[in-house]
């Protein structure tokens, strides 16, 4: 179970780190606002993960009570699917571009929601969760539904301490991105790696 979940938090750290829509403008509104506006965005963010949490758990809970044929095919999608996300960042570009233009003044309410709004809506997440969480259940005696809590839980208190970290030290990310063109190409690498192994790991 502590190694599973372990696996989990690892897994969760690296993808948080690694470049995305998300965390960029978290660094983005930090550098331009402040941190106070990077980290009200960071608490919708973070906030939205709880909607696509209950979502799972109740949905994926009841398939599995219906079939456990149908849930290893959720299993398999997850794995193929997580795949394509490997094959994606691999044909991407791994120059982190932070656009500091444009950014437009908001209140931390404001962010707040807009980040809560970008997470809750984002079709992309649903099946990520969906391709991701499935293959850590860890107990064959706790319910599905407490197991996909203690994910959801996990993931969000992580991805929390990384963005937070990311809207607090947002001068002094930016400079090093700046100032080491490598780290982009770095982070791009560890996301295929951990995609790769995530995918091989929920097949076995």
């Amino acid at each position: 179970m502590l190694e599973t979940l372990f696996s989990f938090a690892i897994a969760t750290s690296i993808l948080a780190i690694s470049p995305g829509p998300d965390n960029i403008f978290v660094l983005t509104q930090s550098i331009v606002n402040g941190k106070k506006f990077g980290l009200a965005t960071v608490f919708g963010l973070i906030s939205g993960c709880l909607v696509h949490t209950t979502l799972l758990a109740f949905g994926v809970s009841a398939i599995l009570k219906e079939s456990e044929n149908l849930f290893f095919i959720i299993k398999l999608f997850g794995s193929f699917y997580l795949l394509y996300l490997a094959f994606k960042v691999y044909r991407s570009d791994a120059t982190i571009i932070l656009s500091e233009d444009n950014v437009e003044k908001k209140t931390t309410t404001q962010l707040f929601k807009q980040g809560f709004i970008m997470n809750v809506l984002n079709p992309k997440v649903s099946i990520f969760f969906l391709a991701f969480f499935p293959g850590f259940l860890y107990s064959d005696t706790i319910s599905t539904v407490i197991q996909f809590y203690v994910l959801g839980i996990l993931f969000m208190f992580v991805s929390l301490i990384i963005f937070s970290t990311i809207a607090v030290l947002a001068g002094v990310i930016s400079e090093k991105i700046k100032e080491n063109k490598n780290i982009g190409l770095y982070l791009k690498w560890t996301q295929i790696v951990v995609f790769v192994l995530i995918s091989v790991f929920i097949l076995v």
